[in-house]
C-alpha cells in the first residue's frame, strides 16, 4: 500500500505531466469560471477531436478538470472541490499565464465560440 509521501508524489508527477503541454494548459485557462463541452475546447485549441480527448483525459486524471454529462453532451470544469495541491496548481498556471498574449488571443477566440450554438459547432466538426 502507497504511503501518504508517495501519494503526494504521484498526484504532483501528474499535475505536472499534465501543465507541461500547451495545449493543455491552454485548456485549463479557457475553463477558468465556466463550463465548455468538448466541441468548444476542440475549436478553441483547433486541434482533431481525439486529440483534445486525449488532452482532456490527462487533465482529468491529474485532477486538474472534472466532467459533467448530460445526454450525449459532455461538459469540463475545474473541479469544484480541490486538494491543496490541485488549488496551487490552479492558481499558480492561471496567474502566471492569465495575461500571456497565448491566454489573451484564446480568450478573444473563446467569446465568439461561446455565440456559436455548441450543436452547431458540434456539426461544422463532423463535417471536415
Amino acid at each position: 500500500m502507497a504511503n501518504y509521501r508517495d501519494i503526494i508524489l504521484r498526484d504532483f508527477l501528474a499535475i505536472t505531466n499534465a501543465l507541461a503541454d500547451q495545449n493543455r494548459v491552454r485548456a485549463v485557462l479557457a475553463l477558468r469560471g465556466r463550463e465548455l463541452c468538448v466541441c468548444q475546447i476542440t475549436a478553441l485549441l483547433r486541434l482533431a477531436p481525439s486529440t483534445v480527448s486525449k488532452h482532456i483525459s490527462i487533465l482529468h486524471h491529474a485532477a486538474l478538470v472534472e466532467m459533467r454529462k448530460d445526454g450525449r453532451w459532455i461538459f469540463y470544469r475545474l473541479p469544484k472541490t480541490q486538494t491543496p495541491i490541485v488549488r496551487h496548481a490552479l492558481q499558480w498556471a492561471c496567474q502566471s499565464l492569465q495575461n500571456s498574449p497565448t491566454a489573451l488571443d484564446d480568450s478573444k477566440r473563446l467569446k465568439s465560440i461561446l455565440k456559436i450554438d455548441p450543436e452547431e459547432i458540434c456539426r461544422r466538426q463532423m463535417a471536415k
